[in-house]
């Protein structure tokens, strides 16, 4: 939970300290536009699944209990993804539900962290994927 919450700091015009959590590192540039806050969002995300491996594993891989996506989702997690819906909702493209755009790139970002970290997808080609991501997904206009 404290790490989505944490990532709105990297994509925000004014970065949180640490970097997007994990306390590694500087906080990263201001982003100024959306694309940038959206590339800045998957930086961040993806670069906390690779310096807290057990946190993001006890946070998305372990059975917790925790009801998502539903009425009873504790206000906590329902903030954290607020949190990501902020940034994302703003590149979602005209008719498309800010939601369910936030589903989808999230689950992208879950699957480059879980397949990169398991040795799946080859680490030097981390940023293209970034990138190609951004780029295929964001609406910008």
């Amino acid at each position: 939970m404290f790490a989505l919450r944490s990532l709105r700091g990297a994509a925000a015009p004014r970065a949180g300290p640490g970097g997007g959590g994990g306390g590694a590192g500087p906080p990263p540039p201001a982003a100024s536009g959306p694309r940038e806050r959206v590339t800045a969002l998957a930086r961040a995300y993806l670069g906390y699944a690779e310096r807290n491996p057990a946190v993001y594993d006890a946070l998305f891989q372990l059975d917790g209990g925790l009801a998502y996506a539903r009425e009873d989702t504790p206000e906590p997690l329902k903030d954290a993804f607020a949190a990501l819906m902020e940034t994302l909702g703003e590149v979602a493209g005209d008719g498309v539900p800010a939601g369910l755009f936030t589903e989808v790139f999230w689950a992208s970002l879950h699957g480059l962290a879980t397949l990169t970290r398991s040795g799946r997808l080859l680490p030097e080609d981390a940023e293209h994927r970034v990138r190609l991501l951004v780029d295929r997904l964001a609406v910008v206009t």
